[in-house]
């Protein structure tokens, strides 16, 4: 009988340490570090760290780094030495750029080079799954240093191996669902097995499994799916692809929980509110440490799978879309372009989801 963590689990766990403020430990060879998310770092434990007598890094993604004009040697990211006069609040500055304008003098930073940086980029990764600024402050443990033994211990490799798996997923539950755009509606509940967040497929009809279904894979957007947001066309989107679906008769709405572009809603406020100093869309994710898009359309692909589809006539402007299903199992027969939702507001917006993301607009 196994009753101990899985590897799974112990990244799970891993998660909601840090976004709680507590420190992981993260293995590399023979290598140890200790990392925290500096969004939730407090004085006491930044002490504590300090009490380590090592030298203290901040792990920064390349994103991150080129907006603050410091070198990342590594590649995708880049590790800050810290200075020891610094606290909380020089620390959240240099990971958050909601000051940048104001106070762009942060530095010169001083960055390492050489060395391993397995935990450090596994460290990074689990601060992003966990919807945290993409910043990790990390202290190295020499083999006489002694971690405390309640802290969730992982191997780098492993965490950047599953973190980059494909989500296996299972059905919950499905129940019908009157709806608007078509009264023969069945929501469907799906959970991952490595207990990240639940997706939903909402279908429409009984749609033929041996003939393409009209499908549209939408992320998650409360502001625009739930408050009518103008910022973006999302919520026209989810309507106008339902209202088609219930139109047809049949069709499968993938509703996935990755929102803001995959990096959760306080992420995508802090986007928002780079975007009114006048950064675009791409611009405002690069400065906060995202890549352009986050997200992991595998899901939608497996999940199509897994309701028993193999062809599809997709609802989308993304290009990418097209290409991930295809790469995964699926035939997409159609583009069916979904060009609704133009405001003045957001004008701006779309323009960039056409020149950067290339949206088909």
């Amino acid at each position: 009988m196994v009753l101990g963590l899985t590897l799974n689990e112990k990244i799970n766990r891993a998660r909601a340490d840090l976004r709680l403020g507590v420190p992981v430990v993260l293995t590399d060879g023979d290598a140890r570090v200790m990392a925290l998310a500096v969004e939730a770092l407090t004085p006491a434990r930044l002490d504590g760290m300090r009490a380590l007598d090592g030298e203290l890094v901040l792990a920064i993604t390349r994103h991150r780094a080129e907006t603050l004009r410091a070198r990342a040697y590594d590649g995708d990211l880049a590790r800050v030495v810290v200075p020891q006069d610094s606290g909380c609040e020089w620390l959240r500055a240099v990971a958050d750029p909601a000051d940048d304008l104001r106070h762009p003098m942060k530095g010169p930073l001083l960055t390492q080079r050489g060395g391993e940086v397995g935990a450090h980029r596994a460290a990074l990764a689990l601060t992003k799954s966990a919807q945290l600024l993409p910043a990790a402050l990390i202290m190295p443990l020499d083999a006489s240093t002694d971690s405390p033994a309640d802290l969730t211990l992982l191997p780098a490799t492993g965490v950047l191996q599953e973190l980059g798996r494909e989500t296996d997923l299972h059905p919950v539950i499905s129940a019908r669902l009157p709806m608007v755009a078509a009264r023969a509606g069945r929501v469907h509940v799906f959970r991952p097995r490595d207990g990240g967040v639940e997706h939903y497929a909402i279908e429409i009809g009984q749609p033929d499994r041996t003939a393409p279904v009209l499908a549209r894979l939408h992320s998650a957007c409360f502001t625009g799916d739930v408050l009518g947001s103008l910022k973006c066309d999302c919520g026209p989107q989810l309507q106008a692809a339902l209202a088609q679906m219930g139109a047809a008769g049949a069709g499968v709405l993938l509703y996935l929980n990755q929102e803001g572009r995959g990096i959760g809603l306080a992420n995508k406020m802090r986007a928002y509110s780079l975007q009114d100093q006048g950064f675009d869309t791409v611009e405002a994710n690069h400065r906060l440490g995202f890549e352009d898009d986050e997200r992991d359309f595998r899901i939608g692909a497996a999940l199509l799978r897994e309701m028993g589809f193999r062809q599809v006539r997709l609802l989308t402007n993304n290009p990418r879309k097209v290409e991930m299903l295809n790469a995964h199992g699926l035939e997409v027969v159609e583009r069916v372009a979904l060009q609704v939702g133009a405001t003045a507001e957001n004008r701006a917006y779309l323009a960039t989801k056409a020149a950067k993301s290339g949206h088909l607009l």
